[in-house]
Parts: structure tokens; sequence; C-alpha cells
């Protein structure tokens, strides 16, 4: 049991944090209050004996709008005398094991200003957990510090099974230099995110076939070209001249939402700047009549009622597939590389 739920996410999306929270709370019957703070990068569940395990606790990756997942003893902050940070910290870590220490900020300027204060106290203190044997490494939990200010922090803990395994949620990727747009990071980001290596390599490979929607200048279609998919590529825009002499792109200008393929792909992408209601609906028809097998496309969220448009998206998407009788997974994300948007992935069984 746990005091308190602490989840990242991106700045200036603390609403849609909260109202995600509290439609997950109304169903699992969790007692307590959300506190949030705008542009903050992090909201909490505060409560009393909210569950850790079993089928009434959080679940990251069910989180939409959630970077990290984190559970509290204590829903309010620990301040730490500057002269000595040390003792506090240890005597409020002891009782349990972890199997590694994490220090963070907020992903805020002001959690980033931190840097310089994590590079001289996290080996300190890490020595000192070490010394007094706290860090094993078959424990289950990751102990995450998680400071508003070098005197102020949370002390949480995550559960290695229930979490994400990047610090502050945050996967570090280098931008192709050969990709034509910063777009490409979103897709590899996806990539990672939802396929594990050894999906990636069955499923992401030679042989295989896509069909990216709105794809110009090529971004998206760049990740699949690099991992050896034939692919085509359909928007009224100008395709990356390097990226068409791959020889594995045919650009097609037609309307996105009306083109379908005369063979089925393995692989649908989409990144249009359209309406969201109307992207869902397109990439579940293309599973629901069988023209692709895998699915991965962002929803461009209105400014007013984001979490409510995902809602109504993700109910349009289940009625078009389950009329169908379609055996699908979808999932939704607020993925690192993702701005106004959620990354979704749907597949058939």
């Amino acid at each position: 049991m746990t005091n308190a739920y602490l989840i990242y996410c991106r700045a200036g999306f603390e609403k849609e944090a909260t109202a995600e929270l509290q439609h997950v709370a109304s169903q699992y019957d969790w007692q307590g209050y959300v506190k949030s703070k705008t542009d903050s990068a992090f909201v909490l569940f505060c409560g009393q004996d909210l569950p850790t395990t079993g089928k009434q606790a959080p679940q990251w990756r069910d989180l939409v709008f959630a970077r990290q997942l984190l559970f509290l003893k204590h829903s309010e902050p620990l301040t730490l005398n500057a002269e000595d940070r040390i003792s506090a910290l240890i005597a409020a870590c002891d009782g349990m094991f972890y199997h590694d220490v994490v220090f963070e900020g907020a992903d805020t300027n002001e959690g980033k200003s931190l840097a310089g204060f994590f590079k001289s106290f996290a080996p300190a203190f890490t020595s000192v957990l070490k010394k007094r044997t706290l860090l094993r490494k078959k424990a289950e939990q990751r102990l995450h510090l998680f400071f508003l200010d070098s005197t102020t922090v949370y002390i949480a803990y995550s559960q290695m099974n229930n979490s994400s395994p990047w610090p502050m949620g945050i996967p570090r990727l280098r931008f192709p230099k050969d990709a034509p747009s910063r777009s490409t990071l979103k897709l590899e980001e996806a990539f990672h995110y939802y396929l594990d290596s050894d999906t990636q390599q069955n499923w992401l490979r030679e042989g295989m076939t896509g069909v990216d929607l709105g794809a110009a200048p090529g971004g998206w279609t760049w990740q699949l070209v690099d991992r050896g998919l034939q692919v085509t590529a359909i928007d009224n825009g100008t395709m990356d001249k390097a990226l068409m002499q791959s020889g594995q792109v045919e650009h097609l200008k037609v309307d996105g939402f009306k083109y379908r393929p005369e063979r089925p792909v393995t692989w649908l992408v989409c990144d249009m700047i359209e309406s969201p209601a109307r992207v869902a609906q397109t990439i579940a028809s293309w599973i629901a009549d069988g023209d692709a097998q895998k699915a991965i496309f962002n929803l461009k969220l209105p400014m007013k009622k984001r979490f409510e448009e995902l809602l109504h998206c993700q109910a349009l998407m289940d009625g078009i597939l389950s009329a169908k009788n379609v055996d699908y997974r979808l999932a939704f994300k607020q993925l690192y590389h993702d701005r106004e948007e959620v990354t979704g992935y749907l597949y058939r069984c």
C-alpha cells in the first residue's frame, strides 16, 4: 500500500493527466484527491492505503499521459538541511531494498537547472546506500529521488515491471543525420515503446511492406526504409530526394483518406495534421478490413477537452473493429517526442 501516486507528464498536460487519474480512480474506487500545478510536469493522486499491486493498482502502460509512475509513502515532499541532506534521506529510505537509485527533476527549466547539483550529490548518496546495503540486484523496486529544488524532495519508488525503464520516462534518441525531418523521432520512439527487441526484428525487416499516410517530406517513411521495408508514401507534398533514391519508396499524390492498397501491407503509419476522429476512423477501418496488420499513428488533440477527445476516438475505433469481429489490441501513449498529440498502436491478434 502507498499514500500517493506520482506521475511525470509533459509540461502543459497536467490537466489531461489529472482527468485521466480521476477517470481511473472512478473505475477502481480509489479514495483520494489530485494535486497538480500548471506547467509543473507532474501530478499527484493522494489518498490512504492506495494499492500498488493487483488488479486495482495503476498500470504505467495504461496511463496515456504518464511518462513515469511512482509510489510514495508520504504525499508531501521532505525538506532537507542543506548542510546534511544524506542523513535525512537515508532515514526516510531505510526499511526497503532497491535495485538502484535515480535522481530526477521535473522536465521544466527549473528541473533541468538541478543537473549540476545531481552531478555532485548523486555519487555521495549512492555510495552511502551501497555501504548500508540498501541496493540489491534482486530488488524489484527502484528508488526515485524527485527534487523540486536542492533541498525539497519527494521520496518515491517504482516497480521494475510497472514503470518506464528510462530516467524521467524519457528515451535518449539521436536524430538520424539522413532523416528528412525531426518527426522521425516520434516513430522511432514508438517502436521502442511498443515493440520489444524481438518483435522489432520479426516485424520490421526486409520483405515487409508499409504505407505512410501524410508522408511528406518522409520522416516516418525514413524509419521504415531504414529497417528494410518497401513503402508507399501517400502525400500531395514533395518527398525527400535522397529518400526517393533508395529505391524502396513509391510516392503517390492521392487523398490519404481515400487510398487503399491493392494488396494488404504489414504496416500502416500516419502522422497527418487532421481531425483526430477522422484519423482514428481511417486507421481502424484499415485494420478491420485487413488492409494492414499493424498501425502506428498520431492523433492531434484539440486545445480543449483533449482527454475527452481521446476517449471519443478510442470509442470510435472500438466500434469499427468490434463490428467486424476483429480480435485486436489498441493502446495510446503521449510519448516524449509528441507535442499536442498522442501516439496509438493498433494490431490484429
